[in-house]
């Protein structure tokens, strides 16, 4: 079998499925990435890309993305030339789509087999956008985004078959094109991660906490609202002020991975600590962490709080389940589909900073009744094992019908 896998950030989600290919006998696996990608320990079969230029700076707003996308996909497919040039003919193509890679890629392999992960086509109603009420759309981001969704619909169009984490991600596509998309999460490490009752986390203040410690915990990739950060931050004010012993560990970065930057502050952290009144001793801003930092995070955990838009699922939230975390998520629809409340966890309206405080004071309390939720949860989290996630994708990558795999309910 030969795979050529393509990413632009490679390995982005495909990092354990690469490695248990590139283990196999009679297996050749290669990868295309863009020249920043950080690359997989000890996979070598890594070749990168580079644009031929940056997209120009005054591009008509509505065309930006695929300009880009353009850029991309013939930057990628220069490399794939490359590839073939050598004698590298891939049966399967297995792409995240989402920066154009691979607009052209049937035109120098015409004959693979072409695997589309789609994590998200965009819709003005229903979902991330105009969710929150703090941030109204404009008429210009509806047409927009209604431009932007060209690439998805190529990419679905040009695309054998296609595969979604979620049933929530697969309900946002075109009903047309619900039948080439298949429901098949990627997986976590749940082998690796569990409960650890030992676990302790210093923080940049000298604090150390321990599990079994009052300890509210938070993540994102970045900290910005389409996560809740704004919700979080308010609902941590609060809690404060209830509970004069709890400790909140925040771990995310200033950046901005979805929606706007902020325009009156540096960065959402600075401008939320500008609004809000939080004990400094009792709050710790990690920034981003090492893997092993960061788990250790999710094992003190005696509460953490997962908020998100209608939008794509985190991996932390799974994370966080294995872990044995007590789960307090926002009665949002991707989290309703990982979540059960009151069996798994506490699901709270997303806005509803009283509830969110409130239910975060009773996971920091504990009882039986969060002592069961917290082992329901990690239970359910082997539904999302790696080794499901690599079945689903080995048949993925052969089946005739894009249907592959068994949708986690």
């Amino acid at each position: 079998m030969r795979v050529l896998v393509i990413h632009q950030n490679f390995p982005g989600q495909f990092g354990q499925l690469v490695t248990a290919w590139a283990k196999r006998t009679g297996w050749d696996v290669r990868a295309l990435g863009r020249e920043t990608a950080p690359g997989l320990p000890g996979f070598d079969g890594l070749l990168n890309y580079k644009l031929a230029r940056a997209p120009h700076a005054q591009q008509h707003g509505y065309l930006r993305q695929m300009e880009s996308a353009t850029l991309h996909g013939q930057a990628a497919a220069r490399a794939m030339l490359k590839l073939r040039d050598h004698g590298f003919k891939p049966d399967v193509i297995l792409a995240h789509p989402g920066w154009g890679e691979t607009l052209y890629a049937k035109d120098v392999f015409p004959d693979a087999r072409l695997v589309h992960l789609c994590e998200w086509y965009y819709n003005a109603d229903g979902q991330d956008l105009g969710f929150d009420a703090e941030f109204p759309i404009s008429f210009d981001d509806r047409a927009r985004i209604r431009t932007w969704n060209a690439l998805h619909t190529l990419n679905l169009t040009n695309c054998d078959a296609a595969v979604t984490p979620t049933q929530w991600q697969r309900s946002r596509h075109p009903e047309i094109f619900l039948p080439k998309i298949g429901v098949q999460h990627e997986g976590i490490d749940t082998d690796g991660l569990a409960p650890d009752a030992n676990a302790a986390i210093r923080t940049r203040s000298g604090v150390v906490l321990k599990a079994g410690d009052p300890v509210v915990t938070y993540v994102a990739r970045n900290l910005e609202p389409y996560r809740g950060f704004h919700i979080f931050m308010r609902a941590l004010e609060r809690l404060q002020q209830q509970n004069k012993t709890c400790h909140a560990i925040i771990v995310g970065g200033d950046g901005v991975s979805y929606g706007k930057r902020v325009r009156d502050a540096t960065n959402w952290r600075e401008k939320m600590l500008q609004e809000v009144k939080l004990d400094p001793a009792r709050t710790h801003f990690t920034g981003k962490l090492p893997r092993a930092q960061y788990l250790k995070v999710l094992q003190v955990s005696a509460a953490h709080v997962y908020l998100t838009y209608p939008f794509v699922l985190s991996w932390s939230l799974l994370e966080a389940m294995a872990c044995g975390a007590a789960i307090i998520g926002s009665d949002t629809e991707p989290v309703r589909e990982a979540i059960t409340d009151g069996e798994t966890g506490a699901l709270v309206p997303f806005f509803d900073v009283a509830r969110i405080a409130e239910a975060t004071a009773g996971a920091l309390e504990g009882g039986s009744a969060w002592t069961a939720r917290r082992l329901a949860a990690r239970q359910h989290a082997q539904r999302y094992s790696m080794q499901a996630g690599l079945a689903g994708y080995d048949a993925l990558l052969t089946a005739s019908s894009p249907k592959v795999g068994t949708p986690i309910p």
